[in-house]
């Protein structure tokens, strides 16, 4: 079996795979497609992806290796890990989260491995880190991308001695942990700009799985979008319906913040209680990323190239520009609201304050996407 899944539908359609050889899992695609235009035929995908999950986690459940996933942010990408390690051996020991994006390396170097006392100012009393406290159990390293070249070296130590100093210390601690890492961003890439060791990239791809885009899977739209409806309602207020005019705006939109995004607007749905005003918050909200995204191609923003080649500036611009992206979608989905977009995205508020800064996000005049006639009328 290949250890490396690639779930999405570009790797279902690339002809040049024998899907039978490569993912023996996966039963042939519907033999009825599902729609017709001119001389392109759209197949159905032959299982949900919800289904293609439960086939790769009983492939890797018997298995204590490293993982490695992949995926849009908002995707899934923490759940699977969740799912992982229910599923294997550690399932009664701890399972331990960190955002490497949401942290300066100094604080993300004391919060993985600790540090003993008079290690730094304000070391007043000796602390463990999360790999200390998860031994024996699972630690997963979410945004793994963003972490510091430097202490990715430490990282790989604990992968392959098993073993790590915490700060200030001078015997080592061995500890048994599995590691599970998930990051947006597409690894090998950052290995060619020098940003993520090559030698651990390895280490934590043991195994692969690519959680495909909310949009990729649309047959679960509603199937989630009504799991969401159960898991938040008050008990004492009646689940608002899925009328089919809703449901043809869920279908239709294209999810740039994924599950979460989804969740959220849930929520919503629940508190206003009519199908009518999350309709409209769709439709504005793809009116206002197409505005955002003409304005930007008219601007230049878009990712640089250089006839030369790629260059440290072009490099750090693209970058800018892809976390800007990020940013804004959560931004959108939250409907500006900084602090919950900084939960979303697993970050300090400050530091969400200083990337929108930095990066030149400013908040719209009108930020409102429901207007104070829909509140009022939902009021009434």
């Amino acid at each position: 079996m290949n250890p490396h899944l690639d779930l999405s539908p570009e790797a279902r359609d690339d002809e040049s795979v024998d899907t039978v050889v490569a993912r023996p899992y996966l039963v042939a695609p519907a033999a009825v497609a599902e729609e017709q235009s001119g001389e392109r035929v759209v197949y159905r995908p032959a299982m949900k992806w919800s289904e293609e999950l439960g086939f790769i986690l009983a492939q890797v459940s018997p298995f204590d290796v490293p993982v490695l996933i992949q995926g849009e942010t908002g995707a899934g990408k923490e759940v699977v890990a969740r799912m992982l390690h229910a599923r294997s051996s550690r399932r009664n020991k701890q399972f331990l989260k960190l955002n490497c994006a949401a942290l300066p390396s100094e604080l993300i170097e004391s919060e993985l491995f600790g540090y003993e006392r008079g290690a730094f100012t304000g070391a007043n009393k000796a602390t463990p880190g999360k790999f200390e406290l998860a031994n024996g159990g699972t630690i997963f390293l979410d945004e793994i991308g963003d972490m510091d070249v430097n202490l990715q070296a430490k990282l790989l130590q604990v992968l392959q001695d098993r073993e790590f100093l915490p700060l200030g210390a001078r015997e080592p601690i061995q500890v048994d942990v599995r590691v599970i890492a998930a990051t947006h961003r597409d690894l090998e890439e950052a290995i060619e700009r020098g940003e993520f060791r090559e030698d651990l990239y390895y280490r934590l791809d043991v195994f692969n799985i690519k959680v495909p885009p909310l949009r990729e899977r649309p047959e679960e739209i509603l199937e989630l979008a009504r799991t969401f409806l159960e898991k938040h309602a008050n008990r004492d207020i009646a689940i608002p319906a899925i009328t089919p005019q809703l449901r043809k705006a869920l279908l239709a939109h294209i999810w740039p913040g994924n599950v979460r995004e989804l969740e959220n607007l849930m929520r919503r749905f629940l508190i206003y209680g009519d199908p009518v005003i999350v309709e409209r918050e769709l439709t504005r909200r793809m009116q206002s990323r197409r505005t955002i995204m003409s304005v930007t191609q008219e601007s230049g923003v878009p990712l640089k190239k250089s006839s030369h080649g790629p260059t440290i500036e072009t490099l750090r611009h693209n970058r800018d520009a892809e976390e800007a992206q990020v940013i804004v979608t959560v931004l959108e989905s939250t409907r500006w609201n900084r602090k919950q977009a900084a939960r979303q995205l697993g970050m300090d508020y400050k530091a969400l304050l200083y990337r929108m800064k930095r990066l030149g996000i400013d908040a719209p005049r009108d930020n409102s996407l429901i207007s104070g006639n829909d509140v009022q009328d939902q009021l009434q």
